[in-house]
């Protein structure tokens, strides 16, 4: 039996601190981005308090309880009393996003999810009526949106005119991620490269063309030359041992008992081929007649990691040249120039450390979990989103009708 939603104050969303009062967390999923991002972030934070942990495997929430003295420990989401956090961070493989958000919100458990927020446009809307149901806001987003030089170059944009077309490309040297594992199994992570950076390409780059501007037309091609070639994998992350790993065995039986939290995120569900795609290549029609070329790629010839976005305005143009995430092998310091009449200036960057994205993203949710406007907003962005994904994904089995490997599992979006 599951403790009622606590009563909130007259004007209060559920979940929203009482003033004066650290934002009450629980961190859901403790493999890699549980344990290395969110969790000492939200230790260090004075606006969060973390309470409590879920993950299905006892070794992990033991381990991970005792580093960060954390009072509640649970191998399940439907096992957390609903009163235990005003806020639980989801960060469960991918095909288990939507769900394990979709049962707290409908607890009226408010919720923040990290990308990809869902799979599909039927995950979209099961958020959503979750959402409505529960009563309950859910928030999300990538936190590239919140790098320092992302909002530089979007306050650049501001001053190019209108925007005539967007240049967006995340290409890594070798960073193919957990290989053999559930980033490279489809039913697992429901994509490659195209879910794991182009989700992020995509929610820095729509905003910059407006809230209210609707894709029209979505064509693109994916390709899986380095995906299963192991001079390709992404090293640096290093491997997640018994704190990370989960057996296939252990998936199955989770996924298959309904239990909500599924598997921890780590290095290791069996040996499996990757059946995804490790580049994806987009192009994009919008219905204000701006356009949008997307480049996702796990595994190059280039030399470096590196992330390029230019805007291209009727006024001038504006290039950020850096490095999205967390690898090492990465541009040195971001750029930004702004191109008019011939002329091309280097514009002023803060300098930040590298992740620091997720403090900015983790400074704006109590504002965001207050703020009633907030319901609905991540839905409608995710919604907008995932539509992209899925039009390119089809273009791309369209095109290419007899490739069955980096398309498997595609033939339903």
């Amino acid at each position: 039996m599951t403790t009622p939603p606590p009563a909130t104050a007259p004007g209060r969303p559920a979940g929203a601190a009482p003033p004066g009062r650290p934002v009450r967390v629980a961190v859901a999923g403790l493999g890699w981005a549980g344990r290395e991002i969110w969790l000492p972030r939200l230790a260090a934070h004075p606006a969060f308090e973390v309470t409590a942990l879920v993950d299905p495997q006892p070794a992990v929430r033991e381990a991970v309880r005792a580093t960060h003295a954390v009072p509640l420990a649970y191998a399940d989401t439907d096992d957390l009393p609903a009163d235990a956090a005003d806020l639980v961070v989801v960060a469960v493989p991918n095909h288990l996003h939507a769900a394990v958000a979709a049962r707290l919100l409908r607890r009226g458990v408010p919720v923040f999810l990290e990308k990809p927020v869902c799979l599909s446009s039927a995950e979209a809307a099961l958020l959503a009526d979750a959402e409505r149901d529960g009563g309950a806001v859910l928030l999300a987003g990538s936190a590239a949106r919140w790098r320092a030089d992302v909002r530089a170059l979007a306050d650049a944009a501001g001053g190019l005119g209108p925007i005539r077309h967007v240049d967006v490309a995340w290409v890594r040297a070798r960073g193919v991620p957990d290989a053999g594992g559930w980033f490279t199994r489809r039913d697992l992570s429901g994509g490659g490269a195209l879910v794991d950076l182009g989700w992020h390409l995509l929610d820095t780059v729509l905003p910059l063309l407006g809230p209210a501007t609707r894709v029209t037309h979505a064509v693109g091609s994916v390709s899986d030359d380095f995906v299963n070639d192991t001079a390709a994998h992404a090293a640096w992350r290093g491997t997640a041992g018994v704190a990370g790993s989960v057996g296939a065995a252990g998936l199955v039986g989770v996924a298959g008992s309904g239990t909500s939290v599924g598997a921890s995120i780590g290095t290791s569900v069996g040996t499996s081929v990757g059946d995804v795609e490790d580049t994806a290549r987009g192009f994009l029609l919008t219905d204000g007649g701006a356009s949008v070329a997307l480049h996702a790629c796990w595994a190059s010839h280039e030399a470096l990691d590196r992330t390029t976005i230019t805007v291209q305005g009727a006024a001038g143009s504006a290039t950020l040249r850096c490095t999205f995430g967390f690898s090492p092998n990465r541009e040195p310091t971001p750029v930004l120039t702004r191109t008019r009449d011939g002329e091309t200036v280097r514009l002023p960057l803060p300098a930040e450390p590298i992740g620091t994205e997720y403090d900015h993203q983790l400074d704006a949710l109590p504002g965001l979990l207050a703020d009633p406007a907030s319901r609905g907003a991540a839905v409608a962005e995710a919604r907008r989103t995932i539509d992209v994904i899925e039009r390119i994904y089809r273009s791309a089995r369209a095109g290419a009708p007899g490739r069955e490997h980096a398309l498997a599992g595609q033939r339903d979006r």
